[in-house]
């Protein structure tokens, strides 16, 4: 996190002292609001995280190869056992964030104040980053697997594994939505965390969310 920004996702307008402050009704609407929200990107974490970890975990695809048998499974390139960590840790994260995010909305009293915002946007930033670098890793990989590298000998490993590639490759597109929701998820903690030190604090010292 630098002094322009504050990570993944977050633009350099969210910072403490600029952040819009909201008072009375406006302050009611915009919370709520935020609260659907995020709770929206959470459950969709949720699902695509998982649905990523499965797709990757559960693929293999068995090729005969003069009379041997080669069977291509997700642990045989570490990119993608990274990629089903981090997507399993990122959707166990936001399972437990999304049952936080029901209380709120159904209780609307649920104590939101500095030290719980700040866990929050830590956590979001560390996982938004996690879930950044494992698709990264990832795709890069499945580049190698698809083009090769003539210079290094690498074999273009997709001839020979269609399957298996492509449902990989739904693997990395899910995971690459999860990672963008992530980021999304990283401005949206930092405006929770940045306006309890706005001109407001004293009107909403209670840090009620």
């Amino acid at each position: 996190m630098s002094s322009n920004g504050v990570g993944v996702g977050v633009g350099v307008g969210v910072r403490p002292g600029n952040v819009p402050v909201y008072h009375g009704s406006d302050l009611k609407v915009v919370d709520r609001r935020v609260r659907i929200a995020e709770l929206v990107f959470r459950c969709v974490i949720c699902g695509l995280g998982v649905l990523a970890a499965a797709l990757i975990g559960t693929d293999t695809q068995v090729k005969v190869i003069f009379s041997i048998q080669k069977k291509a499974k997700f642990t045989d390139m570490k990119a993608l056992v990274f990629l089903v960590v981090a997507n399993g840790i990122a959707a166990s994260y936001c399972f437990l964030q999304v049952l936080r995010c029901v209380v709120s909305i159904l209780r609307g009293n649920v104590l939101f104040n500095k030290p719980l915002a700040w866990i929050i946007f830590s956590g979001d930033q560390v996982i938004a980053y996690l879930t950044l670098a494992a698709v990264a890793a990832a795709a890069q990989s499945a580049v190698f697997a698809k083009l090769g590298q003539q210079e290094l000998q690498w074999m273009k490993i997709c001839t020979m594994y269609g399957k298996f590639c492509n449902q990989v490759g739904e693997g990395i597109a899910s995971a690459l939505v999860v990672s963008l929701c992530m980021g999304a998820l990283a401005s949206l903690s930092a405006f929770n965390l940045f306006r309890l030190y706005g001109d407001n604090k004293g009107k909403n010292s209670s840090g009620r969310w």
